[in-house]
């Protein structure tokens, strides 16, 4: 089930970065698994050797949220940012801060649903071209791809799960 799509990554403005990946699955499980700290850190890992040991959502329009990733080594890197708007299972609007010398983006999630297949597609917003092409050169399209796949096999788990208690 994971490879019903390939990612795509665009840059439709100066200033944007757009990702988009179909799921095969629901979007309400979609944006479920976006959005519940039960799922987000079984999936949103980025390269092996990733956990992710905090993960902090207070799903509500002036909510925060708060991911730490630690590698195997000890390395720890986090990031943060506060919900804009919350509209299940179509959007998700949020602000997004590494700190340090990255700046903040504005991050919109938007989710459609065709046969039973989710499209996701998440636009970045930088405050100017010289930080999305920064962001660009980070290799963060990799990391993207490792964790998209994860969410397709976590997606097909759970929706496997739906449907077998849908018929019990």
């Amino acid at each position: 089930m994971k490879n019903s799509g390939d990612l795509k990554v665009t840059t439709p403005t100066d200033r944007e970065i757009a990702m988009t990946r179909i799921f095969d699955a629901p979007r309400r499980l979609v944006f479920d698994a976006w959005t519940n700290p039960q799922y987000v850190p079984q999936w949103l890992l980025g390269p092996e050797g990733w956990t992710m040991p905090v993960c902090e959502i207070d799903l509500r329009p002036g909510g925060t949220w708060h991911f730490v990733w630690r590698r195997s080594d000890g390395t720890e890197m986090s990031m943060r940012g506060v919900y804009r708007e919350i509209a299940p299972p179509d959007r998700l609007v949020s602000t997004e801060s590494w700190g340090g010398d990255w700046p903040e983006t504005l991050n919109t999630l938007t989710l459609s649903e065709q046969n039973g297949k989710t499209t996701a597609t998440t636009t970045i917003l930088y405050p100017s071209k010289e930080a999305r092409d920064a962001a660009l050169k980070t290799g963060m399209k990799d990391g993207v791809i490792v964790s998209f796949d994860r969410l397709a096999d976590l997606l097909a788990s759970l929706h496997s799960q739906k449907k077998g208690a849908a018929t019990s």
